[in-house]
């Protein structure tokens, strides 16, 4: 199953290179199937997958970004979205969420433009707007994000599951 996972996240953030336009949606499809290694086997093996995942993406995906937003954020959030949900009152659970999702894009930015030297066009572009701007309409993006994730898992749950097991005993 972790294979399986692993293959469909990296051929979903490989398609970018034809579907370019979807540099953010993938990776966050790709981290999705995570999910089901969250609710079937454990929280370590999804990690190994994620790991797995993550090392052949930033090796094989030709857009760096797209590998960056895996790796950086989309990959292992449903790890910490399983965790935090489980220990946390709701409230605080959401504080912790988004920060810990603007933390983290800032940082993969920083990373692509200082490091890899990549230039990010919305930046150049717009300046030092861009930024708080990014972090605004990503914010609102990822609140989005959580509550569909959080939707999928529950429909998966209580009726995709049943049929998901026929086929992986």
């Amino acid at each position: 199953m972790g294979g399986i996972v692993s293959a469909l996240s990296l051929v979903l953030m490989i398609s970018v290179a034809v579907i370019p336009f979807l540099t953010y949606a993938l990776p966050a499809v790709a981290g999705v199937l995570i999910v089901f290694i969250v609710v079937e086997i454990d929280k370590k093996w999804a990690f190994g997958v994620f790991s797995a995942v993550a090392i052949l993406a930033f090796l094989l995906v030709p857009d760096k970004e797209v590998a960056m937003m895996y790796i950086a954020f989309f990959g292992y959030y449903p790890i910490i979205k399983a965790l935090l949900e489980s220990k946390l009152p709701v409230a605080l659970g959401w504080v912790i969420k988004i920060l810990l999702f603007n933390v983290t894009m800032v940082a993969a930015y920083l990373v692509l433009i200082y490091l890899m030297g990549i230039e990010v066009d919305e930046i150049t572009e717009y300046g030092a707007i861009a930024v708080p701007m990014l972090l605004g309409a990503g914010s609102v993006t990822f609140v989005a994000y959580d509550i569909a994730l959080t939707r999928i898992i529950s429909i998966y749950l209580l009726k995709w599951r049943k049929y998901f097991k026929r086929y992986f005993k």
